[in-house]
């Protein structure tokens, strides 16, 4: 199984992990391909029957060239691709050298196909997979999705042993992941996640929650879940537990401000428990641009929640989408208000269609490029108002703006490099457009 993805933070293959702890009674390895990218040289030393990897949008092209080099090694070893864009787009994985498709969550239907193959058994009697056939996709029933998430397995981190000392997220090092929660109860058009779940919002146990918990070794816990605090009550449950075990760790989770309002009475508990960091969509600082990406939500919960976790002694790491139509003022007045709120992190996004939203339908005849690479958040891939240099401009000075004060502020070196790093990487990436 290969990983190949990484940005600004290096994360566990946490769906990887999951994938492989459903075949123990084989021999597996993951080949983290951000740390160790020497492909052929496994291939040689393992002589692995079956090779799968996973991607995004913007890896889809690195999915396929690591595939292609499996089958030219050896057009006897079976190509498997899954996760969110095989299941979204399998069309964009029809290639001669990619032999399976595992469409959906692949903890069932991955060792259902291993055991098949391992007995030379017809495989399309298998729900939930696309197989290239004759250069053409079939595809077999589809997979019903897992009613019980207590089910699945726990992640198999000890096959990314060699790797976790390298797993980061900023300061936090080494970091491990953590998903308690799938989907999402909300439809924003430019979220892909609850298209991926069809709707559906599932958890687990806070029992079975606790017990991975316990079993991560790392201090430092990111948690994966779209809208953590979404279930107030389960939250109050997995604090007390927490509290229970005694359990020792820092906690970074993601959640929309609504459901920290709606959870205010936890979060002095949490904080007791070790919750350092609550990322935001916050998204925009007009309502109307809200509305517009049918993002349920007010700026005025927005702020509310920010303060309701500064006054809580949780840092605040506030997500912002740029629209592809700001202009000068826009971006000025954007930097303004995430000063004036007081982020500890500000982030940013560029608006970006992605492959099976609803905001890719409503621009479909807009979008400027097919190459997904370009999906990536930071390109613009409908048009900008302003010449899209001037724009790409505004956009670092964006990034660099928002973060002068708190640089100043905290006096850190650290950050100052990291978003050094960040915006001359997204120069560099400018100037060969």
């Amino acid at each position: 199984m290969v990983s190949m993805s990484g940005t600004f933070y290096l994360s566990e293959p946490l769906a990887l992990e999951t994938i492989a702890a459903t075949v123990q009674e084989h021999e597996r390895k993951i080949l983290d391909m951000r740390l160790e990218p020497n492909l052929e040289q496994e291939l040689i030393n393992f002589k692995p029957d079956i090779v799968a990897t996973t991607s995004y949008t913007p890896e889809v092209y690195r999915a396929c060239k690591v595939l292609e080099k499996v089958k030219k090694f050896s057009p006897d070893i079976l190509t498997v691709v899954g996760g969110h864009h095989a299941t979204i787009m399998p069309q964009d994985f029809k290639k001669e050298y990619i032999d399976v498709i595992v469409i959906g969550e692949g903890e069932i239907t991955f060792p259902e196909f291993v055991t098949a193959y391992e007995n030379n058994k017809d495989i399309k009697g298998i729900s939930g997979l696309a197989l290239n056939k004759n250069s053409d996709l079939f595809f077999t029933q589809p997979r019903k999705m897992l009613g019980n998430l207590d089910e699945t397995p726990l992640p198999d981190r000890n096959l990314t042993q060699q790797y976790r000392n390298k797993y980061f997220r900023l300061s936090w090092h080494p970091v491990a992941c953590l998903m308690t929660s799938r989907g999402c109860v909300f439809r924003c058009n430019f979220c892909s996640v609850w298209k991926h779940e069809h709707g559906k919002f599932r958890v687990r146990t806070p029992e079975r929650t606790i017990r991975e918990i316990m079993d991560i070794k790392e201090k430092y816990i990111s948690v994966s879940d779209d809208d953590f605090f979404q279930n107030p009550r389960r939250a109050k449950e997995i604090y007390k537990a927490i509290k229970e075990h005694n359990i020792q760790k820092e906690y970074k989770v993601i959640a929309r401000s609504d459901s920290i309002i709606h959870s205010q009475d936890i979060m002095k508990k949490w904080k007791e428990i070790g919750l350092e960091t609550v990322t935001l969509g916050l998204e925009s600082f007009r309502d109307e641009e809200l509305v517009a990406l049918n993002k349920r939500n007010t700026i005025r919960n927005n702020e509310e929640a920010v303060n309701i976790l500064h006054r809580n002694g949780i840092s605040v790491t506030g997500h912002f989408i740029v629209n592809p139509a700001y202009q000068k003022e826009d971006f000025k007045d954007l930097i303004s208000y995430v000063k004036k709120i007081e982020l500890d992190y500000p982030m940013f996004s560029i608006l970006t269609p992605l492959p099976g939203t609803d905001l890719f339908k409503e621009v479909k005849d807009q979008i400027l490029t097919d190459n997904l690479e370009m999906f990536d958040y930071a390109h613009a891939v409908i048009p900008t108002k302003l010449p899209q240099k001037e724009f790409y401009k505004y956009f670092i000075d964006l990034i660099y703006e928002s973060y002068s004060d708190i640089i100043n502020k905290r006096k850190s070196k650290t950050m100052e490099k990291i978003i050094k790093g960040v915006c001359e990487s997204l120069e560099r990436s400018y100037q060969l457009l």
